[in-house]
């Protein structure tokens, strides 16, 4: 398949596929289209049996800076238009307000994201620079993460735009309960040392050697008979399941679509009208010119 906002590689004669986010002019923002798009990807990947590893890299400075909060592409990907894409039409795309971005949110933001982490294939994060917000789900969907040395992950929606994380809330599971509170309430990062120390993160290499010794660990993974990989896989994530994992993401997806209604109603009438997140206006800070993220340090 061709693809306008990914690039796709295949190893090994395709027992590795590598993934990677194709946006870096724009920090690989996740527009519609690339959501769509990596979808797609993914199910090429299980569909393929000879497809045993699937590295999720990206081009560029750094791994995801999360949603696309309104770039011109995105805009047409949603709005109605020439270039408005099928899946802004349906699947709740042409109901209207709260029932819409529920709708939307849940296939788009929850349901994809929790299907790729229940991908029938082994899947790897190759991640570097910044991994924002929404990039956490990308990596966090994924059965492992490796990081390049310069790494640093952040959720800075509750601090910049006044929201309680993101529509598939892995962060408690990730970050541990306490360090999520504040990691969100002050919009600062983990590096990737501290989240190597969290379990988190499974490898840490320089930069410049990432996709070489990603390549390797993924070959290393491949080894491993698939029906044994995909049991590990499996009895891991049951496992959590049974813990409450599954039935926490789906309380935190509605307490998300809770603090979405409350930011519409907030602005009803205004200028903004309807518009489902916090403004500087109500006591955040602009996004767009938000200062520097700073590490999370126990002593500052």
């Amino acid at each position: 398949m061709s693809y306008k906002y990914l690039l796709v590689d295949t190893f090994d004669d395709g027992t590795i596929m590598r993934i990677t986010l194709n946006r870096p002019d724009a920090r690989n923002a996740q527009n519609r289209g690339l959501l769509v798009e990596l979808g797609d990807a993914f199910e090429e990947a299980e569909k393929d049996d000879a497809v045993r590893v699937v590295i999720l890299a990206a081009a560029g400075k750094i791994f995801s800076s999360g949603h696309d909060m309104g770039s011109r592409q995105q805009i047409a990907d949603v709005r109605p238009g020439p270039d408005q894409l099928e899946s802004a039409r349906t699947k709740g795309g042409s109901r209207a307000a709260t029932e819409k971005r529920v709708l939307q949110e849940w296939h788009y933001f929850f349901q994809n994201t929790l299907r790729w982490r229940n991908l029938r294939k082994i899947t790897v994060a190759q991640v570097h620079g910044q991994v924002l917000s929404a990039g956490l789900m990308l990596a966090w969907c994924c059965d492992l993460i490796v990081a390049a040395e310069d790494t640093i992950f952040c959720d800075v929606v509750g601090a910049r735009i006044g929201m309680c994380g993101m529509e598939y809330f892995a962060h408690p599971w990730e970050f541990g309960p306490r360090k999520t509170k504040e990691l969100m309430l002050t919009g600062d990062a983990i590096d990737a040392e501290e989240a190597w120390r969290l379990g988190m993160v499974s490898k840490i290499y320089p930069a410049d050697d990432l996709a070489e010794k990603t390549l390797a660990f993924a070959r290393r993974i491949a080894n491993v008979p698939t029906m044994a990989a995909l049991m590990i896989k499996e009895s891991v994530n049951q496992t959590v399941d049974c813990m409450g994992f599954f039935n926490a993401l789906q309380a935190s997806f509605t307490l998300h679509q809770l603090n979405h209604a409350h930011w519409a109603h907030v602005h009803a009438g205004t200028e903004h009208d309807g518009l489902p997140y916090a403004l500087p206006s109500d006591g955040g800070v602009d996004w767009r010119d938000a200062p520097p993220i700073k590490l999370a340090r126990k002593d500052d």
